[in-house]
């Protein structure tokens, strides 16, 4: 009786420790498959939800989250530095639409940049540990990527 692990569940070339793995074909069936299509949905519609929010302010205030000290060194209002925040989110929603092999990774430094934000700003630490583990899903989404979603080739023929 064979014993079959999870890597061998899937068809890896490349270096041994996982380096160049050549992407599984979409399967619905495969829990793993399903697994990056919910979250590559999630930080699709997500992030261009909250990003379009930013400009009109309807969820929440948003300006109330950004921590004075990045209020003092950014240029403008807070609403102006929100409308940067909003395009930067809709604009990662984009890339994790498109390549969420590296768009993720985007959305996870981002989610990372605000988790420091609102540690540095008490009172919202629920918020803070709610978007850690948001960017735990975003390196979740990044590493079912390195599965499923193939490498770019730019200057390959």
């Amino acid at each position: 009786m064979a014993i079959t692990t999870p890597q061998s569940r899937f068809k890896h070339a490349g270096s041994a420790n996982g380096g160049d793995a050549v992407p599984v074909r979409a399967d619905w069936r495969d829990p793993h498959y399903q697994a990056f299509s919910l979250l590559r949905l999630a930080f699709t519609v997500a992030p261009i939800a909250f990003g379009l929010d930013k400009f009109f302010n309807v969820l929440v205030d948003w300006p109330t989250y950004l921590a004075p000290w990045i209020n003092d060194i950014a240029p403008g209002s807070g609403q102006d530095f929100m409308y940067v925040v909003g395009a930067v989110e809709i604009l990662a929603a984009i890339i994790v639409a498109l390549k969420p092999r590296y768009g993720a990774y985007v959305v996870a430094g981002w989610l990372g940049g605000i988790v420091i934000n609102l540690l540095t700003y008490s009172g919202f630490y629920d918020i803070a540990l709610r978007d850690f583990g948001l960017m735990l899903a975003a390196l979740t989404l990044a590493r079912l990527a390195s599965i499923y979603d193939p490498p770019l080739r730019l200057g390959r023929h």
